[in-house]
């Protein structure tokens, strides 16, 4: 599957193993200044393989010995290389082991097996297994794993692994041991380890046929308070997958354990869920609404990977999205089941809008299923995981609730114990409906964002309403001509009251879906006895870009009517997006821009509404981020639009001042609760903060100063202080930081907040202040949350500072990834995207942005992970 010139990997050359491993028996003697594995393989050669050579991988390994059978080998029978290790001569069935040395100490690229803080971890996915043993390290490979560990019991009295716990036993010197053994065949990359001295919270869960499963979540002792909500939202998730989808949880115990170390939010490893500490941990008083959310998600998308991606695999790493995108799409009906379906497509939508649009205009744009690629952890991306849950999503939509659910049921079952593919998971779902689905799966194989364009006509006399649909794709790298794509499109029609008319296409239904299958189509819908105002893509229904030339008249009719709750919010951005338009070229143009009184009468409306759902008020409330208003640019105009946004902000914050602080007042209390309802009422009051911030009188500072002394959950203290550096009062802003400093300096995760809402705004910090954060004793260059609090924050959302013409931010990025690459390529690569994006701006930036990547594309040793981002963006 390698094109060794250019070390690239296709699709089209996949390839079964010429062997496979039946079981494996893995034991580890850990200690302090290294760890022993020892790896005993039941090794079968492939009926219609004729090779008798095995290819293992492996990468910065010691080899200390191998045998066969118990006979040791020659150095003349096998080879290892940087990559690997190559036995030649192997016989059709045998016992092959394996024993090497590593050093997780000195592991500081976080994969394979590693320390965070005191204790051992690991992170195998994708191909961090090889860093461990020499092993067939892909996915396609399903064995049997038992695992010894064995260490020094005073400082980890924790041995965790994956399956159920069959022996443990105390060893001379202090030393004891743990054996696990997994019942499920899995790949290496779902493998896992712990060791550590760690606080366990303890809890069990029913199944539906009535086992009882042993919960438990390994945490360090300073954080032993801070499990009970992803306990819940385990439990939560679990009894959600046993109603939706049917899905039992199948092993006698479920850990989770959460580390500050990890590259990744969490991993899925079978029975052993390894977490970044910010993905787990949480009380009120140290986490954010925002983060408990997040948090819910997380635990319910890695629990919900014990059936999409355990015991269904993928069969290579071009089918990712076969577990990551149907589990995402999974996670987001559970949250939208467990908060509100409309603010929870709201949230997922802007995401997509915002960073995957941008990922598919990109150089690194590439379809759900990737046709190649050089570093596969270079397509953890969003296109995989969200673009990917959407293409979900449209089946589900096109096939309807039941048949979907029939299809999931028949693809588990039918693949139960196997690595599979997309083309697998498409054909259970075409099986069940009669549906053809070929066509469907154009959405695996091409990559950009479709835009679809509308136009209508009206005949009042025939009391016809015809809709025009036009859909197209850009060219993006390596796919110059794209074919029509399926794309469904769920439609009403609106009348003059508001009301829904009756659609004659589609048997009388009020809200439907139409497929658009062709280049151009159309559709009559008859019996329209005045001219209707189309309400189109309900739900967001297809990830595409629709086009419509609504007027303001109609898009305030929307906003104010549509019984689609996403539309009405679809609406009101569009609305924001024409006036901010006008502004940005009144800017640019050096006049005098202001807010329409229609657009301002609209948001006095919706924040004096007392019926709305408060959660869904807050979005709208929000105007479209700068990032998005880069992103549908063609030459965004960065200063332009960022002074934009502020002169919109600021107008709404006076001529709303009233209305904004009303609408505070009113949503004080809810203090504690975790409810939906109660962080809507936080959410909604900080929103209004957020927004008087832009006009910060003395009215403003009374109540942002009151709500940071008087919190009571972190919600309201980080609003405040948000708002507070957002006003660019630099002498508060400066004073309420030093306190929560002080308040909070002995909890990492509330640092890495400390660190976010500094570097997040423009108004506050600049190049300078990003360099001294660096230089904070609390800040870690090694640690992947802190260096994303500050770096990665800095260059994504820092819009202002980051863009400055002078280019030094530029440099600042290039000189941090060049840094990291020798350390962390993973995340280095990561950390290049705001540099990849070069083609989005005038000249001057990009031959700044472009002299960057030039300058780490000239570093030595480029890691794979950078090389493969830096080449590709790079191309003209």
């Amino acid at each position: 599957m390698k094109d060794a010139a250019a070390n690239i990997t296709y699709l089209k050359d996949y390839q079964k193993p010429n062997f496979l491993v039946e079981s494996i028996s893995l034991s580890f003697k850990l200690f302090e200044d290294g760890a022993e594995v020892t790896n005993l393989m039941h090794v079968v050669k492939d009926l219609d393989s004729e090779s008798t050579e095995l290819a293992l991988d492996g990468e910065e390994l010691e080899l200390r010995s191998v045998s066969i059978d118990g006979a040791l080998l020659n150095s003349d029978r096998y080879l290892v290389t940087e990559s690997g290790l190559s036995i030649s001569d192997m016989p059709a069935d045998c016992q092959l082991e394996i024993v090497t040395w590593i050093k997780p100490q000195e592991n500081k690229r976080l994969e394979g097996l590693y320390k965070s803080s005191t204790m051992f971890c690991t992170q195998c996915e994708a191909e961090g297994f090889r860093r461990i043993t020499y092993y067939l390290d892909r996915p396609d490979v399903l064995t049997i794993f038992t695992t010894r560990i064995e260490a020094d019991k005073s400082l980890y009295p924790n041995l965790l692994s994956n399956g159920n716990l069959i022996e443990s036993g105390e060893l001379d010197g202090g030393r004891h041991f743990a054996v696990w053994n997994d019942p499920f065949p899995k790949p290496c990359y779902l493998f896992a380890l712990v060791a550590g001295n760690l606080h366990c919270q303890k809890d069990t869960f029913t199944t539906m046929s009535g086992r009882e499963v042993r919960l438990e979540i390994f945490v360090e002792h300073k954080n032993s308070t801070k499990c009970d909500y992803a306990l819940d939202a385990l439990k939560r998730s679990m009894k959600w997958d046993e109603e939706v989808y049917g899905r039992e949880y199948d092993l006698d115990i479920f850990m989770i354990v959460a580390v500050d170390d990890f590259n990744m939010g969490a991993m899925e490893n079978k029975g052993l869920n390894i977490f970044n500490s910010s993905c787990v941990l949480a009380k009120p008083d140290t986490t954010t609404d925002a983060s408990y959310q997040r948090i819910e998600a997380i635990v319910a998308h890695e629990y919900f990977h014990n059936w999409s991606g355990n015991r269904v695999t993928c069969r290579d790493w071009f089918q990712l999205s076969l577990k990551e995108g149907f589990t995402v799409f999974r996670d987001a009906e559970f949250s939208a089941d467990m908060n509100s379906r409309v603010v929870k497509r709201v949230e997922d939508v802007a995401l997509l809008r915002t960073a995957q649009f941008a990922e598919d205009a990109g150089p690194m744009s590439h379809p759900v299923r990737p046709a190649s690629y050089m570093e596969i952890s270079n397509f953890y991306t969003l296109t995989v995981y969200e673009k990917g849950a959407e293409v979900v999503r449209m089946l589900h939509t096109l096939l309807g609730a039941e048949l979907f659910r029939k299809g999931s049921d028949l693809y588990f079952d039918r693949h139960d114990g196997q690595a599979a593919t997309t083309d697998d998971f498409v054909a259970a779902m075409q099986e069940v409906s009669g549906k053809d689905l070929s066509q469907f799966k154009r959405w695996y194989t091409q990559s950009g964002t479709p835009r679809v364009n509308v136009s209508s006509e009206f005949d009042a006399q025939a009391q016809t309403y015809t809709l025009h649909f036009e859909q197209s794709c850009p060219p993006t790298p390596q796919q110059e001509v794209k074919e029509p794509f399926v794309i469904p499109i769920e439609l009403a029609l609106l009348n003059g009251d508001g009301g829904e008319q009756a659609l004659s296409a589609f048997g009388g239904q009020k809200s439907a879906v139409f497929e658009l299958t062709e280049k151009t189509q159309s559709i009559v819908l008859e019996g329209i006895p005045e001219e209707p105002i189309p309400s189109l893509l309900r739900g967001f229904s297809a990830p595409v870009k629709l086009n419509y030339n609504y007027t303001q008249h109609q898009l305030l009719f929307l906003m104010a009517n549509d019984s689609d709750g996403f539309n009405r919010w679809d609406a009101a951005q569009s609305l924001a997006l024409l006036e901010l338009n006008a502004i940005v070229s009144t800017v640019k143009n050096g006049g005098n821009a202001q807010l329409s009184s229609a657009y301002v009468g609209a948001i006095r409306s919706i924040i004096s509404n007392e019926s709305l759902d408060k959660a869904m008020v807050s979005k709208l409330l929000q105007l479209p981020s700068a990032a998005y208003l880069i992103e549908l640019a063609e030459e965004a105009d960065v200063d332009a639009i960022c002074t934009a946004r502020n002169l919109a902000r600021k107008q709404l914050a006076f001529d709303l001042q009233k209305e904004l602080v009303a609408c505070y007042q009113r949503n004080q209390g809810c203090e504690k609760g975790l409810s939906y309802a109660e962080m809507s009422v936080r959410g909604l009051r900080n929103t209004c903060l957020a927004l008087l911030s832009a006009n910060a009188n003395d009215e403003f500072m009374s109540l942002c100063r009151k709500q940071f002394v008087n919190a009571q959950n972190m919600t309201d203290q980080v609003g405040a202080l948000s708002a507070m550096i957002a006003s660019g009062n630099k002498q508060d802003a400066d004073d309420l930081l030093a306190r929560f400093y002080d308040q909070w300096k002995e909890d990492a995760q509330v640092m890495e907040l400390w660190f976010s809402v500094q570097s997040s705004a423009s108004s506050y910090a600049d190049l300078t202040h990003i360099q001294s954060l660096m230089e904070h004793p609390d800040f870690d260059f090694l640690n992947p949350n802190k260096l994303r609090s500050v770096v990665g924050v800095f260059a994504n959302q820092n819009l202002e500072n980051f863009h400055k013409l002078d280019g030094s931010a530029y440099a600042f990025l290039a000189d941090q990834i060049i840094k990291l690459d020798d350390l962390n390529p993973q995340i280095a690569s990561r950390l290049a995207t705001p540099l990849t994006r070069w083609k989005k701006y005038n000249p001057a930036r990009q031959a700044l942005l472009r002299s960057q990547l030039t300058r780490i594309q000239g570093k030595s040793n480029l890691s794979k992970d950078l090389r493969e981002v830096v080449d590709k963006s790079l191309v003209s």
